[in-house]
């Protein structure tokens, strides 16, 4: 019980497409939102403070003109009422200095911090800056004047004012700014959250169509309805559809030609096997196991030459391919093949590059193409009447380059007409009383197929037997590279 806890607690969830995006959106979203809160906070002190520094501005300029000379001694002057002025504030405090020449306080507040000395500001220009007084934060415009007594030097005049005005209204700007957003905001997520709804549904409407498909519906689906981004999605599911009908389709063939080409030989098994039980003559008995024996032989050969012809046909595309000499490929099927060409004193013959000498290579798969020289070669043999002839060549086309390979007999041939149909699988050339499935040009041609080969099938007039037409099967694959020619 605690190891499945455990299992389950470290097992990843499966992973939202809807969960994911809204967290993309949202999460950018809310965290932008302090950030917003911050710069408005900012923007909103510089939007306050203006209206503030053009009152200090205008106060400092305004107790420049109470600086008088006399007597050769700068005096500062203020009238109760302008005094008054100054004073009239109740949220903030408000503090004046007046400075001679010298540094001497002619009037004001002794405390405030008079500006950095090696500042240079020209006369009459009003300045503004950040300091403290009392502890207090403060906003001060100051300016230097010169008087009419050059004699006298230049008169510091300074102006301070505490900063509670200007947080209050700054305050109030980032409530009327913000209060609204608290507003929008749950609605902005609500309509991201819709659209995102929205923006699903068309996968959820697919989800529901192939949902509702039957198990052997294989037709592609409509990807008409679909989003752009999502169609790729659907193209690939229909390319899967597609090669899965196929296989299907292979498969059901398969079985199908599987039960009909078994069908017959099974049952001649059993009806010499019910002969052999009810024979009590020893040479007929021998005779009956005999049948039975060839019975067994075409029955397998039937049953290998339907798994060539899946194999080649399912599982052709995805075996690997390399690059092989298919003077080796067609000396080991030669080999092969010799016992039953002698067993009908059949004169079987190779004409091409020797095996290790001029190579030929050709990308492909061996097992396929050891196949399909098998099933040519079987299939001349086969067709070929006892103390016949068939030949092997290997070369090179002198117009195209590619390399041909060529099986030729010496047997009765094929009509044009039926040329075609011979490729066909369990087609068989009428007037023929040879054993066979009818599946080895099918498969020859399925085999080339996948190696980009075409085959093809003429006249073989071989040399030396006018009185036989014969039958000559050409296979033209076009990448391979061949050092012989034709």
């Amino acid at each position: 019980m605690g190891a499945r806890l455990a299992i389950r607690i470290f097992q990843r969830e499966r992973r939202s497409l809807f969960g994911e995006i809204l967290d993309w959106m949202l999460t950018p979203l809310l965290l932008l939102w302090p950030i917003s809160l911050g710069l408005t906070w900012l923007v909103a002190q510089n939007i306050a403070g203006k209206p503030f520094d053009r009152a200090l501005e205008f106060n400092v300029q305004a107790l420049s003109k109470f600086v008088a000379v006399k007597n050769n001694q700068v005096q500062f002057n203020l009238t109760g009422p302008a005094r008054e002025i100054l004073r009239a504030d109740d949220t903030d405090l408000v503090y004046y200095q007046v400075r001679g020449s010298r540094g001497e306080l002619l009037a004001g507040e002794r405390d405030l911090p008079a500006p950095v000395e090696d500042e240079k500001v020209p006369d009459n220009e009003v300045r503004l800056r950040e300091d403290v007084i009392n502890g207090e934060e403060v906003r001060v415009a100051y300016t230097w004047i010169k008087v009419a007594d050059k004699s006298t030097g230049r008169v510091l005049v300074q102006v301070a004012e505490t900063l509670e005005k200007r947080k209050t209204l700054a305050t109030e700007i980032v409530k009327g700014t913000m209060v609204p957003q608290f507003v929008t905001l749950p609605l902005a997520v609500l309509l991201v959250w819709l659209a995102l709804v929205r923006g699903i549904e068309p996968l959820a409407q697919l989800e529901k169509r192939i949902r509702a498909r039957k198990p052997d519906d294989m037709s592609p689906l409509d990807d008409t309805a679909v989003p752009e981004e999502v169609a790729p999605l659907v193209s690939s599911m229909n390319d899967l559809l597609s090669r899965l009908k196929v296989s299907l389709t292979t498969q059901k063939r398969f079985l199908a030609d599987a039960a009909h080409q078994l069908k017959t030989p099974l049952a001649g098994l059993r009806m010499q096997a019910d002969l052999a039980q009810r024979e009590t003559n020893a040479d007929e008995l021998k005779k009956s196991l005999k049948h039975i024996g060839k019975s067994s032989i075409r029955a397998t050969h039937t049953v290998n030459q339907l798994l060539a012809l899946a194999r080649a046909e399912a599982t052709g595309r995805s075996l690997p391919k390399q690059a092989l000499d298919f003077v080796s490929i067609a000396s080991e099927i030669m080999a092969d093949s010799v016992p039953r060409a002698l067993e009908k004193q059949i004169d079987l013959g190779y004409d091409g590059p020797e095996p290790g000498g001029a190579a030929t290579q050709l990308e492909g798969n061996p097992t396929l193409l050891k196949e399909l020289v098998r099933n040519l070669l079987d299939n001349a043999i086969a067709y070929t009447p006892e103390k016949g002839q068939v030949t092997l060549r290997l070369l090179t086309d002198s117009f195209s380059g590619v390399l041909v390979l060529l099986v030729e007999d010496s047997g009765p041939g094929i009509p044009a007409a039926e040329r075609e149909l011979v490729f066909q699988p369990f087609y068989r050339a009428l007037g023929t009383n040879v054993d066979g499935s009818g599946l080895g040009l099918a498969i020859v041609v399925e085999i080339a197929n996948q190696h980009d080969a075409t085959v093809s099938i003429e006249d073989a007039m071989l040399t030396g037997r006018p009185e036989s037409v014969g039958t000559r099967i050409a296979v033209r694959f076009a990448n391979a590279k061949s050092s012989g020619a034709a």
